[in-house]
């Protein structure tokens, strides 16, 4: 090969290698364009979701966002309905916006949730027989708890105490062992 080969070869995988690069550049362009756009499509949806909801007045839009923070998704247990994506929390929402408008106050949404779902979608659930043991169980636990450690404690007391009396009759019982020995040995040695 000569010079001027060499140095067309060259040329050509500079160029080469300048178009992959931007070629990459372009790409990454390309991408963040994409992401940006994907972005800002799911934030919008978000936001038209929120803005859907119409009320005649701050108030009415006041008590349906405290009713649906108060309200407990039956699916999720955990989450209040507002903060759920639940078939039902969605179903929920939809109906206490209905119940908003209509003119219902807090409490009357409050029993038709009650009525429809049970009192377990309320927060704050009344104390009756059936829900006795949502208001108990917290009570009940901290004597349970006491009653297991001290329960722990005695057995590990026991068995250190069983332990020291095993101990003491095997040292009883060494110390027998030993003073047989030495009587059999002694027998031996004056017969011997």
């Amino acid at each position: 090969m000569t010079v001027a080969n060499l140095d067309r070869s060259q040329h050509t995988q500079d160029a080469a290698c300048k178009r992959a690069g931007a070629s990459r550049h372009y790409m990454s362009q390309f991408a963040m364009l994409c992401f940006s756009v994907t972005l800002w499509g799911v934030s919008s949806l978000a936001m038209a979701a929120e803005e859907r909801l119409s009320f005649e007045d701050p108030a009415q839009q006041q008590l349906y966002r405290q009713l649906t923070a108060e309200l407990r998704c039956p699916k999720c247990q955990n989450q209040n309905i507002a903060d759920s994506n639940a078939v039902v929390a969605v179903d929920m929402r939809q109906k206490t916006y209905q119940l908003v408008q209509q003119g219902q106050d807090y409490q009357q949404v409050v029993d038709f949730m009650k009525q429809r779902y049970g009192d377990f979608v309320h927060y704050k659930p009344p104390v009756r027989l059936s829900t006795i043991w949502l208001w108990l169980l917290p009570a009940l636990m901290v004597p349970a708890l006491w009653l297991a450690v001290w329960w722990r404690r005695r057995q590990a007391d026991t068995g250190r105490a069983t332990a020291m009396t095993q101990s003491a009759a095997a040292d009883v019982s060494t110390k027998q062992a030993t003073a047989r020995l030495d009587a059999i040995i002694a027998e031996m040695e004056k017969k011997s």
